[in-house]
């Protein structure tokens, strides 16, 4: 069992949500047939499930990245961010939706190299942008840079890492459990370590 601390609040409805993110669920519910869990949950704070979802269709409208290199940038972030729900999600969605071959779902999902050379640039950028809180080297820039990307994607990845640290991040703190229509692709990361190294949560 987590020793992490989980949010005690209960998931949101239509009937019980604040007005702003009612909205939200009722738009969800009408486009999707259901109200997906994390938003459920994200409904708790309105201002979180708002900034979410703009940025979100910000990212898949305006980022420059073709849809399948959005899956590509949302699972390297997910996985590396261990967040079962949104990998299970996104890989769903990269099946059903975005186009992207089942192996290089897979191979993000499992932490190998992606059996194309473009994406697998992208990837592997996305996790250094990431991991680096910012920082990346001269050398995988550069790389990045000579796959067929410019500066202006590196931006874009910022902007993609926003958004699931929003996703992920409220996650973690529900251990979201996933809907139905993600269980096909349901993942878990090889090591959940805790984080919190907090001199409260140290004693």
């Amino acid at each position: 069992m987590s020793s992490n601390y989980q949010l005690t609040l209960a998931p949101r409805t239509v009937h019980d949500a604040h007005p702003r993110a009612r909205i939200n669920l009722e738009s969800a519910k009408n486009a999707l047939g259901f109200i997906p869990n994390m938003y459920a949950n994200m409904a708790n704070a309105p201002i979180l499930l708002d900034s979410y979802l703009y940025t979100y269709g910000l990212f898949r409208h305006e980022s420059g990245f073709t849809p399948v290199e959005q899956e590509v940038v949302f699972l390297t972030i997910s996985r590396e961010n261990g967040c079962h729900y949104c990998v299970a999600a996104h890989s769903f969605v990269a099946d059903a939706m975005s186009g992207v071959p089942t192996e290089v779902t897979d191979a993000i999902r499992d932490g190998r190299e992606v059996p194309d050379a473009k994406l697998q640039a992208l990837s592997a950028y996305t996790k250094v942008v990431l991991n680096s809180r910012g920082h990346p080297c001269q050398e995988s820039t550069a790389a990045f840079l000579a796959a067929g990307y410019t500066e202006q994607h590196i931006l874009n990845i910022v902007q993609a890492i926003a958004v699931k640290v929003m996703s992920n991040y409220a996650n973690h703190l529900f251990d979201t459990p996933l809907d139905e229509v993600f269980t096909g692709r349901a993942w878990q990361p090889a090591c959940q370590a805790a984080a919190c190294s907090t001199s409260a949560c140290a004693a």
